[in-house]
C-alpha cells in the first residue's frame, strides 16, 4: 500500500489555505476556521463508526473522508507535512 496520495492532498490542501478558490470546499471549510472542521470532523467519525458495524465499502468510504478532514485540520494548524508520520515513527521505537 501506498500512502504518497496523501502527500499529494497534503500539498493541494495547502494550496487552497493559502490560495484560496471561490470555488473550492476545502478553501471554504479553511475560511469558517477550526469550529467548522472540527464538527466535520466529529461527523466524519460518526459515519466511520457507523459504517463500521454495516459495510465493508461504507467504511473505506469514511475512512477516507475522516484523513482527509484530518488532514485539512493539521494544513489549518499549519502543521508541517511530515509530523505525523514522524510521531509514527517515535511511537515504533
Amino acid at each position: 500500500m501506498s500512502w504518497s496520495i496523501l502527500d499529494e492532498v497534503y500539498r493541494v490542501l495547502e494550496d487552497r489555505r493559502d490560495n484560496p478558490r471561490e470555488d473550492s470546499y476545502t478553501s471554504k471549510l479553511i475560511a469558517e476556521g477550526i469550529e467548522a472542521i472540527v464538527c466535520k470532523i466529529s461527523e466524519e467519525a460518526e459515519e466511520l463508526k457507523e459504517a463500521a458495524r454495516n459495510s465493508e465499502h461504507g467504511v473505506i468510504h469514511e475512512a477516507a473522508d475522516l484523513i482527509f478532514h484530518t488532514l485539512v485540520l493539521l494544513v489549518y494548524k499549519k502543521v508541517p507535512s511530515d509530523a505525523v508520520p514522524l510521531e509514527f515513527m517515535k511511537r515504533r521505537r
